[in-house]
């Protein structure tokens, strides 16, 4: 193999791990310290507050399939499978689209400012501890 392929070869396995590094956990505000975080006392208000706008179960087709109102919905997905990964908060696709992390297409919520730092690292805290 010459430099030139060597070079080559290099530059595509640097750009082919790029997508991988920014969905880093380093990217991301720390998850929460608080312990005991659920969904019906700590999660909830946010998605009512910040989600539901666009993502309840009146409005599925608008929303990507995707309805935040319950639980059970968030549990569930979208059209695509699973946004939360329960005990890994750094590759849920909810994290990520909060966070505005990796693709811009799948920032949440669109056309505004990313959630805080706080209410990211709650949900974080929310998954890792088991989405309950």
């Amino acid at each position: 193999m010459n430099l030139t392929t060597k070079s080559i070869l290099l530059s595509l396995a640097g750009a082919l791990t790029l997508p991988i590094a920014a969905r880093a956990d380093g990217t991301l505000p720390p998850a929460s310290t608080q312990t005991g975080v659920t969904y019906a006392t700590d999660i909830k208000p946010i998605i009512d507050a910040s989600c539901l706008k666009c993502h309840d179960s009146k409005k599925p087709k608008q929303a990507g399939h995707l309805s935040l109102d319950t639980l059970a919905g968030i549990m569930k997905g979208n059209r695509d499978g699973a946004i939360v990964k329960p005990g890994d908060s750094a590759h849920s696709d909810l994290v990520l689209s909060i966070a505005h992390v990796g693709d811009p297409d799948g920032y949440m919520p669109k056309k505004a400012k990313k959630l805080s730092d706080d209410k990211i690292a709650l949900i974080r805290a929310w998954i890792d501890q088991g989405a309950k």
